[in-house]
């Protein structure tokens, strides 16, 4: 199952490149905005926002409140610590 998993965006790093830093349960990681800036929301605007992110891309923005839900659901199922311990492996790796 393909999951998206909520996280808010706290800087954009390279906005010719569409790449920010996110903040994912107290994980902070690089991805990759393409997927929701335009000239209406540019990379900047996209500070402070929350977003699902799937495989290093945000997918899509969403309210507080839905990411709120989203994420006390995965934790319910198991999910959202999963996908926390994938990424401290990840950069511990590194």
């Amino acid at each position: 199952m393909c999951v998206g998993i909520p996280g808010r965006i706290i800087t954009v790093d390279d906005p010719e490149h569409r790449l920010a830093t996110v903040d994912v349960g107290g994980v902070r990681r690089k991805i990759n905005i393409a997927c929701i800036v335009d000239e209406a929301h540019p990379p900047e605007a996209c500070i402070g926002d929350w977003v699902l992110i799937h495989v290093g891309f945000a997918m899509s923005r969403i309210d507080e409140e839905e990411a709120q839900k989203t994420l006390e659901l995965l934790r319910e199922l198991g999910e959202m610590d999963a996908e926390l311990e994938a990424m401290h492996a990840f950069d511990r790796a590194r």
